[in-house]
């Protein structure tokens, strides 16, 4: 009985990891969510994919992504995960290593339009500094944003 104890735990705590890692999004879905953001924008306007974005139930959340978008000074104009941080600029934001990721993103975006940049950033579940990459797409005067931790 002991035996069959322990092999039922053995296949919960294998399961429930496997269920806690389908949780994180991926690169693919990270780019996914920025272009249909970006999509929604040309569609519907500017106030509009702002109020979405910002909606904690809307289409731009999935599993642990979400889309925030900075204008092109680097401050914060909507963030389903943080609204405090709206009206706030991250231009100065720092990595964990000190690598100034937000003025990577709002260069990068100004200069090409699109890109990806690789940062550490503090997961908030699993509180440890994990390597993190965020997709950005430049549309109007915003840039939309979506990170995923590797």
């Amino acid at each position: 009985m002991r035996k069959y104890f322990v092999l039922v735990l053995v296949f919960f705590f294998a399961f429930a990891s496997l269920a806690a890692a389908a949780e994180r999004g991926t690169a693919d879905e990270a780019q996914v969510m920025v272009k249909k953001a970006v999509a929604f924008a040309k569609k519907n306007g500017k106030e509009a994919a702002l109020k979405e974005i910002n909606n904690p139930k809307g289409e731009f959340v999935k599993k642990d992504l979400y889309i925030y978008v900075l204008d092109l000074k680097g401050t914060c104009i909507a963030h389903e995960a943080n609204p405090r941080l709206i009206g706030k600029n991250f231009m100065q934001i720092k990595d964990s290593h000190g690598n100034p990721f937000i003025k990577e993103i709002i260069d990068t975006s100004s200069k090409k339009g699109f890109g990806w940049t690789d940062y550490y950033w503090s997961h908030p579940v699993t509180k440890k500094n994990e390597a993190k990459s965020s997709y950005f797409e430049k549309v109007m005067d915003m840039v939309f944003i979506c990170g995923y931790y590797k």
